[in-house]
């Protein structure tokens, strides 16, 4: 289904307008979510087959979000990418943002103690997102850019998060493709509820090369004062300065950032 598709028919004449300005919104969203960390570059072309609607839409999409400094083209390539106006838009958010302001410098800590890089992760229903990072300060690193979006089952924060989920939601999630795992078959889901489990009770999450070959990631849980996990925080690492030994004091040094920010946050983790 197309963006432009999705939107309610109109039950009566009168509804017309608002019908067609919600589709072009839809639309416009559309456009601004197919830019990615991946590729922050993008054409018409590959803008207008990722998203089902013709170049002349999507022209007349950018030019308007070009106008309000949403999106700007790259000089050289005169292909587009998302503009600073994004910024602005997202800054109000991120500023009244509590978890993120508390977390800052307890990830400055983790970053110099472990060497990793480290961010703030939260949770949207179906895909957690990076609202903090401090890079590492080796040249080869992995980084989790603010506002990257993960919807991968085995991604380590995503297990945080789900850890925390109903069962029957994590099922109805995996089922429905809007978590995606590999391999997906009903003994596939049970395998994988038995691994939140056992994240759950480790206390923090552990993804060793399998959203991608190169990368290891630990992830931990940030609570607040109900007992419910807010955040997690999130230690992306390059899988070849990565042994079995120093994961598991990856993954300590994680929880105990993660404890800290819940700390000063005022919140608890449930017993």
């Amino acid at each position: 289904m197309t963006p432009s598709e999705s939107s309610a028919t109109p039950d009566t004449s009168n509804s017309n307008g608002d019908s067609k300005s919600t589709s072009v919104i839809v639309n416009a969203i559309a456009v601004l979510r197919s830019f990615s960390a991946e590729e922050p570059l993008l054409g018409v072309t590959e803008i207008a087959g990722r998203i089902g609607l013709h170049k002349s839409s999507i022209s007349r999409i950018l030019a308007t979000l070009e106008q309000e400094g949403l999106v700007e083209r790259d000089v050289d390539s005169r292909r587009f990418r998302l503009g600073l106006g994004m910024i602005a838009m997202a800054g109000p958010l991120l500023a009244e943002l509590e978890e993120r302001r508390v977390a800052y410098p307890v990830l400055r800590e983790l970053t110099e103690r472990t060497g990793e890089t480290s961010a703030l992760m939260v949770w949207n229903g179906v895909e957690s997102m990076c609202v903090e990072q401090i890079p590492s300060r080796h040249q080869v690193k992995h980084l989790a850019p603010l506002g990257a979006r993960y919807n991968e089952a085995l991604s380590s924060s995503v297990q945080v998060f789900l850890a925390d989920e109903d069962q029957d939601r994590v099922r109805t999630l995996l089922r429905s493709g809007s978590i995606t795992l590999p391999g997906l078959d009903e003994d596939a889901i049970e395998a994988y509820l038995e691994r939140l489990k056992e994240t759950a009770a480790r206390g923090w999450a552990i993804n060793f090369g399998e959203t991608s070959i190169e990368e290891v990631g630990v992830a931990s849980p940030v609570y607040d004062h109900r007992g419910d996990i807010v955040a997690s925080v999130l230690i992306p690492a390059p899988k070849f300065r990565v042994s079995q030994d120093t994961l598991t004091s990856l993954g300590e040094a994680c929880a105990a950032a993660a404890a800290k920010v819940t700390t000063r946050l005022g919140g608890r983790a449930p017993r």
